[in-house]
């Protein structure tokens, strides 16, 4: 899969009164106010494990909210169940810290935590440095910077410039970062078709176990051009390349069936073969390897 440290990266900054505000629009209601109040007073007070259970089931809604902001800014293979997962374990541990006494609105209190849980997340799957990622940021925004400003695409010596490197530097910049991107197989390239079928890269992987159909093609086309210069060949030579690669009997054996010796065995063998190959050539087929006859 792509990076998780360019995922983090993109993740909009947002205020916490735009993010309170996307959050009164996309969760459920809350029910009464004076009823909630209670239930945390309840849990704050006891710890009851059933009060908690009812916060939870409360306050979910922000914890989808906040996996829907961050998930629309990375790969769409990143599952937004996943990250909602993420931002439940910020929420849980929002909840056990919360302390309404202190007239701070819980929405504002969870938003950070929960972000925090998902981003926290989303660091620990990427195997790449942190400091790695902190330059890879750094290009971006000197990217960004670059083409703004000229109205183009930047050059690798603007881009040097901005970065305070040499050229070779922001060379090996680039290779590191490509040696620390992952792409997931399951990433739709495309969808083909009246039926809506998607395309992924996992399908673009070559079967090794399958046979190449452009070599099994030729392979057929030989293997019929064979057959009919075989049958072409004089008598004694057909005969002598049917028992030696067929029937798997040596010259000497081959010398006694003809009653000849195995030198003369040999050499039938030997012209059988190049009219053979000559037959091939002759097609525009014959290549190193190719026949099924050994040389």
């Amino acid at each position: 899969m792509a990076a998780v440290g360019d995922m983090t990266a993109k993740e909009p900054t947002k205020d916490s009164e735009e993010a309170a505000g996307g959050t009164k629009r996309g969760s459920r209601d809350q029910g009464d106010p004076d009823e909630l109040a209670s239930l945390w007073r309840r849990y704050a007070a006891t710890r009851d494990a059933r009060a908690r259970e009812r916060l939870v089931l409360t306050y979910a809604p922000l914890a989808r909210y906040v996996a829907g902001r961050i998930g629309s800014s990375l790969p769409s293979y990143i599952d937004i169940e996943d990250l909602t997962s993420y931002g439940l374990v910020g929420l849980l541990d929002a909840i056990d810290r919360f302390e309404p006494e202190r007239g701070v609105k819980f929405e504002t209190f969870a938003l950070t935590r929960i972000r925090g849980a998902i981003i926290d997340e989303l660091r620990s799957l990427d195997w790449a440095p942190r400091a790695l990622r902190h330059r890879q940021r750094q290009l971006m925004r000197a990217i960004a910077s670059v083409e703004q400003r000229e109205g183009r695409p930047a050059t690798d010596e603007e881009l040097a410039a901005a970065l305070e490197v040499e050229v070779y530097e922001l060379e090996d910049l680039l290779a590191e970062i490509a040696s620390s991107s992952m792409v997931a197989l399951e990433e739709v390239l495309a969808t083909t078709g009246g039926d809506g079928e998607s395309f992924s890269l996992g399908d673009a992987i070559e079967d090794t176990s399958s046979p190449d159909p452009s070599a099994a093609s030729e392979h057929a086309a030989i293997r019929d051009l064979l057959a009919d210069a075989i049958v072409r060949l004089p008598e004694r030579e057909r005969i002598v390349v049917s028992l030696y690669h067929y029937d798997n009997l040596s010259l000497r054996e081959i010398g006694e069936v003809l009653g000849v010796t195995e030198s003369r065995a040999s050499q039938l063998r030997t012209k059988a073969i190049m009219r053979l190959r000559a037959a091939l050539d002759a097609e525009g087929l014959e290549r190193a390897g190719s026949l099924p006859l050994p040389s």
